[in-house]
């Protein structure tokens, strides 16, 4: 994300669980396994399997949670050295000052929250602007529905916007797409590449991506709202490395301004992902 400017078994309800300093409510609906950290702005930062320890999304800062982040015009603020903009971030600052969640209400394998932001920058709470999330387990699927409103007074000029940032370990390190000049929907062939860093871009003819380990094994995001994406591989030799993917979309943050969309994730091979988004689409 800030390389760019631009889904226990049935029976069991949400679990609260405090790791470390930190609170994360988890879901598990049997199928699969997702955190989210109540102590960063009640971002989504684990999927794995039912019951598994083996989570696929990264979470090394605040800015590496599955979240929504904004950006608007330059302000004169600095990141770590970098000039910067303004950049509400649903999980808090680079300093790990978190967002403030304003509320927060689970059951069995549902969630709802709702976060005031931090600049990501200056890590100053950004009242003008109230992001909400919706999770939904079902089945193999976890299904996400964002809601940003910004009742700010400046219009700030058009820029990339991540919807939303995904960030998964380093293992899941090949990108799985169809490619743009390729049929919807048509069982054409995908593309398998290892993006570089900075950034790429990415266009699609089938709104979703995956990344995958060697065994053809990961993580996929279903984007019905946008057919362009911006992507990178971050290879430092620790902690920090990571994939990264974001659907994007071009627009201004305007006053009384409400963004609103949906995404979809789910596990397994490059080609069950596939299939499962496919049924989506054509469903829908």
């Amino acid at each position: 994300m800030k390389y760019s400017i631009l889904i226990l078994s049935l029976f069991f309800s949400s679990l609260s669980i405090g790791i470390g300093q930190e609170k994360w409510v988890f879901l598990d609906n049997g199928h699969v396994r997702l955190g989210v950290n109540m102590s960063a702005g009640a971002c989504i930062g684990w999927l794995s399997h039912s019951k598994s320890s083996d989570n696929l999304l990264n979470s090394y800062d605040e800015g590496r949670y599955l979240q929504q982040s904004y950006y608007g015009d330059v302000d004169g603020s600095d990141w770590n050295g970098k000039p910067w903009r303004y950049n509400p971030v649903q999980g808090g600052s680079w300093k790990g000052e978190p967002a403030v969640v304003l509320e927060e209400s689970s059951e069995k394998s549902k969630m709802h929250s709702r976060t005031r932001p931090r600049h990501w920058a200056t890590g100053a709470e950004i009242p003008e602007v109230e992001m909400e999330q919706w999770i939904n387990l079902e089945g193999g699927l976890v299904k996400l529905r964002f809601k940003t409103t910004y009742k700010g007074t400046k219009e700030h000029k058009p820029t990339h916007q991540e919807m939303p940032a995904l960030f998964v370990q380093p293992a899941y390190d090949t990108l799985v797409i169809c490619a743009a000049d390729q049929p919807e929907w048509k069982d054409a062939p995908v593309i398998k590449r290892q993006p570089g860093f900075p950034n790429e871009s990415v266009k699609v003819s089938e709104p979703w991506c995956a990344w995958v380990d060697k065994k053809d094994q990961g993580i996929g995001l279903f984007f019905p709202h946008t057919h362009e994406a911006t992507a990178y591989r971050f290879r430092g030799g620790g902690h920090s490395d990571c994939s990264y993917i974001a659907p994007i979309q071009t627009f201004s943050l305007q006053p009384e301004l409400v963004i609103e969309y949906t995404a979809v994730l789910a596990l397994g091979t490059s080609t069950q992902i596939r299939a499962v988004f496919k049924k989506l689409a054509v469903n829908n």
